[in-house]
């Protein structure tokens, strides 16, 4: 394939016809504009976008745009971005336009992928027969770098093998980076002498990206054995940074904070799918990709395509880790590893910090879910005779 083939699906504007809506998304991102032009010459028309097929769908239409690979700047994310998602959002010959999928020629995927992947990941846990549980330091925002530590110990002597800061989580004055990744580091040695388990810390290091890179390397510095951006927030050109920086050697973790905006309208906007591929084209290790029954809205469908795109072979890329995160306790682990499979981190918030037990029962409760289903015995019987689970059931059920 020479040409980038990008997928649509619209609803033409009143008095368009399903032909013109598609061309003028084609034109958009490359030649067009509102007029016609004397500059459009022969060897500025070749650059166009070109409608390889409209199809109905679902009370609209679904159409397949190849973009000359001559259009597009080697490299440049935020350049790609701009002719496959750019001004055709707003366009009046569209009524819905939403981007569904894009697949790229060898020769515009110059980028190195995840350093580490799934399994470079599971060498560093030593986990490789079952899920991975995570959590996110409840509150998001508030504690201190000492009781964020403490936190934090609680869930690795519980048994997760990822703890994350918050989204909203970054260099506050309540809890700057600085404090915060020595305290967290400590707790994490301690736990580990205890239990044996080697248990990764994403410290947010999202903000300024011409910092980013130099963030990284602090948190570094500092003992962080895993860094995290809020990728939507803080551009994907930043990942790419981190992705080709040689002395960043420990995983990425991809927060998708803001992504509804683009994914949620099912007619409008942008599916996480392409989102999912930038990830891992750029170099994010760990990436949230929704879930199947946690409180934030998904598509069941999308999440399975997404996952897919993920964890299947592509340009030679290792394998990006799937989050399902939103809402998860132990009640919902057996369904979310039945339709995801086994390579999902399981991230629980307030499924963990929430237990009526604490933190440290919180994260027992989970492992003892996941332990439940890859023994293959209802998660009801397993929790006869494991207490946290008991009383996690009790708590929030079991669906």
């Amino acid at each position: 394939m020479s040409d980038v083939a990008a997928t649509y699906a619209f609803r033409p504007g009143k008095g368009v016809t399903p032909g013109e809506a598609a061309r003028a998304i084609s034109r958009e991102g490359t030649t067009g504009t509102w007029t016609p032009l004397t500059t459009r010459t022969g060897y500025v028309a070749r650059l166009e976008g070109t409608v390889e097929e409209v199809i109905p769908s679902q009370g609209g239409y679904t159409a397949r745009i190849l973009y000359p690979s001559e259009a597009f700047d080697t490299g440049n994310i935020a350049q790609y971005l701009t002719i496959i998602a750019g001004n055709l959002f707003g366009l009046s010959r569209l009524e819905t336009v939403r981007l569904i999928d894009i697949e790229f020629p060898d020769e515009l995927v110059p980028f190195r992928g995840p350093k580490f992947g799934i399994s470079g990941i599971r060498r560093l846990t030593g986990t490789h027969d079952r899920p991975h549980i995570g959590t996110i330091i409840k509150p998001g925002i508030g504690l201190t770098a000492r009781d964020t530590a403490a936190r934090a110990y609680q869930a690795a002597i519980g048994g997760v093998d990822l703890i994350m800061d918050d989204a909203v989580l970054t260099n506050q004055a309540f809890c700057p980076l600085e404090d915060r990744v020595p305290e967290v580091m400590a707790q994490l040695d301690e736990a580990r002498t205890e239990t044996g388990q080697q248990t990764l810390y994403a410290v947010n290091i999202t903000g300024r990206a011409d910092r980013i890179c130099s963030t990284a390397h602090t948190a570094i510095r500092l003992g962080a054995n895993m860094i995290m951006i809020d990728v939507l927030a803080v551009g994907f050109s930043s990942l790419q940074a981190l992705g080709e920086d040689p002395g960043i050697r420990v995983p990425i973790h991809v927060h998708r904070t803001m992504h509804a905006a683009m994914t949620r309208n099912p007619e409008h906007g942008i599916s996480m799918l392409p989102i999912a591929r930038f990830v891992r084209m750029l170099g994010g290790d760990q990436v949230h990709a929704g879930s199947m029954s946690g409180r934030m809205w998904s598509s069941a469908h999308e999440v399975g395509q997404v996952y897919a795109s993920l964890t299947t072979p592509t340009y030679g890329h290792k394998r990006v880790f799937p989050v399902a995160s939103g809402g998860l306790h132990p009640g919902k682990v057996g369904n979310e590893i039945s339709l995801l499979g086994q390579d999902v981190v399981l991230q629980g918030g307030g499924g963990i910090h929430g237990h009526p037990d604490g933190t440290a029962a919180g994260a027992r409760a989970m492992r003892q879910a996941v332990d439940a289903y890859m023994g293959r015995i209802p998660v009801e019987k397993y929790a006869e005779d494991h207490y946290e689970l008991e009383r996690a059931l009790r708590a929030w059920g079991s669906d």
